[in-house]
């Protein structure tokens, strides 16, 4: 029930604006997952932190007015300040904290998708927000196309885009010698994942950033998701069949004329949703979201 719990909370804060929100009885979780890297879970998307003898590299920064709380936990971890930030996509609930960060001197990387939404005025189309630009200061200030690699902190971080998944943005950071791979909104463990079809995202994208993760990791390999506790393989391949599965059902439906009301009604994700449907999108929204989004992209 924790898990569930915790899930319902991460997913509700991805979608409710940060001024919409009591941000003052959240804590911020640190959880140790090597010699110099740690996973910290507040409200919006998990955080990665390497610090050590270099550096102190983040990965996402969650929503701006928890950017003290988000320091105090890195200062219990190590004293040097915040010198690199990688944003995994552009949404407000990883990158509220860039403009905090890089007042502060952080230098901020992302795919040059990234930059280019947090410069300009956005809207999310399945929860019908507008979403205004960053000031220049929150801005990446080094973006990349295909990938990126970072060698601090006694190993490698690669870093890989994922065309078109939960955003047209998306990036994938393995922490080549702690065996940890940070996936954003990619994969929400234990729950369905919005996928932003506004942003250029799409389930199949989604299915082929899971496939190529599972391809270069072994079941030690722990997973970073964006929502969610920290996961092993087995749940990321269940995540993924889950929606390989539920792509099936709906591309089928849509081919055989069903309207997007008619998908839902068929229940395509029935037998998954006690196991998915608890965060924010239940089975419906879900299945509602990936019919309309598949019928406008075509995958």
């Amino acid at each position: 029930m924790k898990t569930f719990l915790g899930v319902i909370a991460l997913a509700a804060a991805c979608v409710v604006p940060a001024h919409a929100q009591d941000f003052s009885k959240v804590e911020i979780k640190t959880t140790r997952l090597g010699d110099t890297l740690y996973m910290l879970r507040g409200a919006g998307g998990n955080i990665a932190v390497s610090a050590g003898e270099d550096t102190v590299f983040i990965v996402d920064d969650q929503f701006a007015p928890l950017t003290p709380k988000i320091a105090a936990a890195i200062r219990e971890i190590s004293p040097k300040p915040v010198q690199f930030v990688l944003n995994t996509h552009w949404h407000g609930d990883h990158t509220g904290g860039n403009e905090n960060l890089g007042k502060a001197g952080a230098i901020i990387f992302a795919h040059e998708n990234v930059r280019k939404r947090l410069s300009t005025d956005q809207f999310i189309d399945l929860i019908k927000s507008k979403e205004k630009p960053l000031a220049k200061v929150g801005l990446p200030v080094v973006t990349f196309d295909s990938s990126i690699s970072f060698h601090v902190n006694g190993e490698e971080i690669r870093v890989v885009h994922a065309p078109r998944a939960h955003t047209d943005g998306d990036a994938i950071v393995h922490f080549d010698g702690s065996d940890v791979v940070h996936m954003g909104d990619i994969f929400w463990n234990g729950a369905y994942p919005f996928i932003d079809y506004s942003s250029g995202g799409s389930i199949s994208g989604v299915i082929a950033a899971c496939d190529r993760v599972l391809a270069m990791t072994t079941d030690k390999t722990r997973f970073i998701p964006g929502h969610g506790p920290l996961g092993a393989r087995a749940e990321l391949k269940a995540y993924r069949d889950m929606l390989v599965a539920i792509s099936a059902r709906v591309q089928k439906a849509i081919a055989d004329g069903r309207t997007d009301e008619e998908i839902v009604k068929l229940g395509p994700s029935k037998d998954f949703d006690e196991k998915f449907g608890k965060g924010y999108l239940n089975g419906d929204k879900f299945v509602g979201s990936i019919a309309a989004g598949m019928r406008n992209s075509g995958s």
